[in-house]
C-alpha cells in the first residue's frame, strides 16, 4: 500500500491587542486541520490592527515565505476580517499565495480560494471580494459611531479622557476586568453585568468604553 502525505498548512490568527485572545481560532483551525488531515507545519499569530500597512504585518510576510518555499500548500485563517481590514492588503496576500499554487481557506464559510486541481475558484474569489469589503466597511462604520458618539458627549459637557481612577493600559485594565468584558461581549447591558459581577456600574461602563475603543482597531 502506497502511504499518502498529508497536505502542510500553516495557521494565521490576528487579533489587534493582547487583550484578546487567538486561542479559540488557533483551537478551531487545528480541529479542522486534523479532521482533513493536514499537517500544520507552523502557526502564525499576529496582534495588530487590521488597518496596518502590508508592510508591517509580520504574520502575513512569514507566511508568504512559507509559499515561496513551498513548505506549505494551504493556509487556514477563521474569517476574511482575520487578514486584515484593508482591501489592498487582503487581495494583495490572496494574489501572493495563487502565484505559489497556495490556497486559503477560510474557516467561517468553510470555502477556499482554489480548486482541487489548483485552478482559482471563481465563487471563492466573488465571497473574498465582498467579505473583504464588508470587513473594510464594518471597521469604517464603527469608527464613525464612536467619532459621532464623542462628539455629542464633547457637546453635552462631559468629560472625556482616561476615566478617573482606571490608569492602567487598555490590555491590564481589561484583564482585570475580564468577567466583565466577557458579559458585555456576550450581549449583557450594563446594569445585569454589574449584577452578575458585583462590580460597580461605573466600573462596568468603563470596560465598555475600552472595549468599544479596542473595536476601532480590530
Amino acid at each position: 500500500m502506497i502511504a499518502h502525505s498529508s497536505i502542510p498548512v500553516a495557521i494565521l490568527v490576528r487579533v489587534s491587542t493582547s487583550a484578546q485572545e487567538t486561542d479559540r481560532q488557533v483551537s478551531e483551525l487545528n480541529s479542522f486541520a486534523e479532521a482533513k488531515g493536514y499537517e500544520v507545519v507552523e502557526t502564525c499569530k499576529e496582534e495588530i490592527s487590521g488597518a496596518a500597512s502590508e508592510e508591517d504585518r509580520v504574520g502575513l510576510h512569514r507566511v508568504e515565505e512559507l509559499a515561496r518555499s513551498g513548505a506549505i500548500k494551504k493556509v487556514l485563517v477563521h474569517e476574511v476580517s482575520r487578514l486584515a481590514r484593508k482591501n489592498s492588503v487582503a487581495h494583495a496576500f490572496v494574489e501572493t499565495l495563487e502565484d505559489f499554487g497556495v490556497s486559503l481557506y477560510w474557516h467561517q464559510q468553510g470555502i477556499e480560494t482554489l480548486l482541487p486541481n489548483g485552478k482559482r475558484n471563481p465563487a471563492a474569489a466573488i465571497m473574498f471580494a465582498l467579505l473583504a469589503e464588508m470587513a473594510r466597511a464594518e471597521r469604517e462604520t464603527l469608527s464613525e459611531r464612536i467619532r459621532s458618539g464623542l462628539e455629542e458627549a464633547k457637546r453635552k459637557g462631559k468629560k472625556l479622557g482616561r476615566p478617573r481612577g482606571s490608569k492602567l493600559p487598555q490590555h491590564q485594565f481589561l484583564r482585570k476586568h475580564g468577567d466583565v468584558a466577557r458579559r458585555l461581549r456576550e450581549g449583557q447591558s450594563i446594569r445585569n453585568t454589574a449584577k452578575i459581577t458585583g462590580k460597580g456600574i461605573s466600573t462596568v461602563q468603563r470596560v465598555k468604553a475600552r472595549i468599544s475603543s479596542q473595536m476601532i482597531e480590530s
